[in-house]
C-alpha cells in the first residue's frame, strides 16, 4: 500500500465523517420566560424615606444597567480594597477557575478524536528456535544454513482512524464544549457569590459594631443612674428595691455584650476567610457611618434575567450537554467504521533495517454493529433522554429562583425602608420617655419602673434602628447579586490565574510560559 493511497483512504473518511449527519435532538435554546412577574401587583417605583442616616428613599429603574463593580456605590474604601482581595485570592473562585481550565482541555481532548491515530514503534527481538529441521523457524542465511539464534528488527507506523459517520464524536464534542460552558458560567457565580458575600458580611460586622457601640453608651448612661440612685438611697430618697432593680437592668444590658461580641469576632472571621486569609490577617474593620445608601437601583426584566444570572446560563448549557448526550447514545446503536493501517521494515539486521526489500504495510476495514447486548444501548439510550428531561426542569427550577431572588429582594428593601422609618420614629419617642424618666430621677421624683421601661425601650430602639440599617444595605447587595452582579459589563476587576502549590502550601501566579500554555483562557475581566 503506498503513502498516497493511505492518505486516500483517510481523506475520503475524513470527508464522509464531516459530510455524515449527527443523530440526536438539535439543542434550541430556551425561550425567555414572557409570563414572569415580579409581584402579583405592580410594586411601587420607590421606597418611603425617613430621618435615618441610612433611610433616603431607593428609586428602582426598569433597564438601568448593572455596574461591573456595583460594591463601589457604597462608597467605602475599606470595602473595595477587601472585594479586590478576595477576588485576588479566594480559593473558592480559583478552584472554580482551575475547574473550567479543566473543562477547556477536556473539549479539546475530545475534538482530538476528530483526526486519525498515529502511532509509531520499534521492535528488536531475539529468537532461539528448537535445532530440530521440522520444528524450527529459524531463517536461513545466504550460505543456506539456519540461523540459530537470530534476531528481527522491526520497525512500524500504524493508523487508526473512526469514521463519525452518525455524529457521535461530534455530539461528543458539542456535550463537553457545553459542560466546559457551564463551568464558565460557574466561575461567574461564584464571582457573583464572592462579591456579594463579600459586602454583606462587611456589612453585618458594621452592624454588630454598631450594636456593640450603642450598648456600651447604655450602660454607660445607666452606670450613672445606678450612681444617682445609690446617692439617694444614702439621702434617704430611695429605698435599696429602687437600687437592686436599677443594677439588675444594668447587669441585663452587661450581659448582652458577650453575645454580641461573639457574633462579630466569627462575623470577621468569616471576611478573612472570604478574602483569602486567615483570621489575623483580617485588616479592615467596618462602622455603618462609612458605608452609602445607592439610590437609584437597576431592575431588569425577568425576561432578560435569565441573560444575566450565571446560574441560569449555567443550567441552559448543562441541558445543552444532556440533549448532545441523547445523540451519543443514539449513535451507539448504529453501525461502527474503522479504518486501520499500518507500514513498515521488517529485518534480521539493523544495519539494513530501512531498505526498500524490508517494507511490508496492510490496511484494513472494520465495521461492527451490536447485535444483542441485553438492550444495554436502548435502556442507555432511554437514560439519557431521561436525564435530558431532568436537565430541562433543572433549568426551570433555577429560572423560577432566579425571579423569585428578584422579588425577595424588591420585597425585602420597600419593607427595610418602612421597617426603619417605624424604627426611627420608635427611637426618637423611647429617647423623649428616657429623657423625661431620667431628669424624674435627677430631679427626686423617682419612679424606678418608668425608668426602667424607658432605659429597655430605648436600648431596643437603638438596636432596632442599627439591624434595619444594616438590612437595607445588605438587600440592596442582595439585589446586585439577584440580577447577576453586572459580570457582562466592562469595567470589571480581572481576576489572576493562580496555581497552589502543594508543597508549599502558597498560591502562586502562573508562569509565562504557563500562561502561554493556556492560551484560549484569559482571566476574568482580562480585555486582552
Amino acid at each position: 500500500m503506498s503513502r498516497k493511497c493511505v492518505l486516500g483512504i483517510l481523506s475520503a473518511g475524513l470527508v464522509l465523517c464531516m459530510a455524515g449527519c449527527a443523530v440526536g435532538p438539535d439543542f434550541k435554546p430556551t425561550a425567555a420566560p414572557i409570563d414572569a412577574g415580579y409581584s402579583q401587583k405592580p410594586l411601587p417605583t420607590h421606597t418611603n424615606s425617613s430621618s435615618a442616616a441610612l433611610g433616603a428613599s431607593q428609586r428602582f429603574v426598569t433597564g438601568h444597567a448593572v455596574p461591573a463593580k456595583w460594591w463601589q456605590l457604597f462608597r467605602s474604601q475599606n470595602l473595595n480594597a477587601l472585594v479586590e482581595r478576595a477576588l485576588e485570592a479566594n480559593p473558592n473562585l480559583q478552584s472554580q477557575i482551575a475547574a473550567l481550565r479543566a473543562a477547556q482541555d477536556l473539549t479539546r481532548a475530545q475534538q482530538g478524536k476528530f483526526f486519525p491515530t498515529v502511532q509509531a514503534n520499534f521492535n528488536p527481538s531475539r529468537t532461539k528456535s528448537p535445532d530440530n529441521p521440522l520444528l524450527s523457524s529459524a531463517p536461513a542465511g545466504p550460505d543456506g544454513i539456519p540461523i540459530n539464534p537470530f534476531s528481527v528488527y522491526t520497525t512500524q507506523v500504524v493508523v487508526s482512524y473512526t469514521i463519525d459517520v452518525w455524529g457521535q464524536n461530534r455530539r461528543a464534542v458539542e456535550s463537553q464544549a457545553a459542560l466546559a460552558e457551564a463551568q464558565h458560567f460557574q466561575v461567574e457565580a461564584a464571582y457573583n457569590t464572592l462579591t456579594a458575600s463579600v459586602v454583606t458580611s462587611a456589612v453585618q460586622q458594621a452592624s454588630l459594631r454598631g450594636q456593640i457601640d450603642a450598648t456600651l453608651k447604655i450602660i454607660e448612661a445607666e452606670s450613672k443612674i445606678v450612681a444617682l440612685v445609690r446617692q439617694q438611697l444614702e439621702a434617704g430618697y430611695a429605698n435599696r428595691s429602687d437600687l437592686a432593680a436599677q443594677e439588675a437592668a444594668l447587669a441585663q444590658v452587661k450581659a448582652t455584650l458577650p453575645g454580641l461580641r461573639q457574633q462579630l469576632a466569627v462575623q470577621s472571621d468569616i471576611l478573612a476567610a472570604l478574602a483569602g486569609g486567615f483570621p489575623n490577617q483580617l485588616r479592615e474593620a467596618f462602622k455603618l457611618s462609612a458605608f452609602h445608601l445607592p439610590t437609584d437601583l437597576p431592575l431588569s426584566l425577568p425576561s432578560a434575567l435569565i441573560e444575566q444570572r450565571p446560574d441560569v446560563r449555567a443550567a441552559e448549557e448543562q441541558l445543552h450537554s444532556a440533549t448532545a448526550q441523547v445523540g451519543v447514545a443514539v449513535a451507539n446503536l448504529l453501525p461502527n467504521f474503522t479504518i486501520n493501517g499500518a507500514r513498515g521494515y521488517s529485518s534480521l539486521e539493523l544495519a539494513s533495517l530501512i531498505s526498500p526489500p524490508n517494507i511490508f504495510w496492510s490496511i484494513a476495514g472494520n465495521a461492527t454493529q451490536t447485535i444483542f447486548d441485553g438492550f444495554t444501548l436502548i435502556n442507555q439510550a432511554r437514560a439519557a433522554e431521561g436525564s435530558m428531561q431532568q436537565a430541562a426542569w433543572a433549568y426551570r427550577t433555577t429560572v423560577i429562583a432566579a425571579v423569585q431572588n428578584v422579588a425577595d429582594a424588591l420585597h425585602a428593601l420597600h419593607n427595610d425602608a418602612d421597617s426603619l422609618k417605624a424604627a426611627r420614629d420608635f427611637e426618637r419617642a423611647a429617647k423623649i420617655s428616657l429623657d423625661l424618666a431620667t431628669q424624674q430621677m435627677e430631679h427626686g421624683n423617682a419612679n424606678v419602673l418608668l425608668l426602667l421601661t424607658a432605659q429597655q425601650s430605648y436600648l431596643q430602639a437603638v438596636i432596632q434602628v442599627t439591624q434595619v440599617e444594616a438590612n437595607r444595605l445588605a438587600d440592596t447587595a442582595a439585589l446586585y447579586a439577584a440580577l447577576g452582579g453586572g459580570w457582562w459589563n466592562p469595567g470589571r476587576p480581572t481576576v489572576p490565574i493562580q496555581t497552589f502549590d502543594t508543597a508549599a502550601g502558597v498560591a502562586e501566579p502562573l508562569t509565562e510560559t504557563q500562561v502561554n500554555w493556556f492560551p484560549w483562557f484569559k482571566p476574568l475581566g482580562s480585555t486582552n
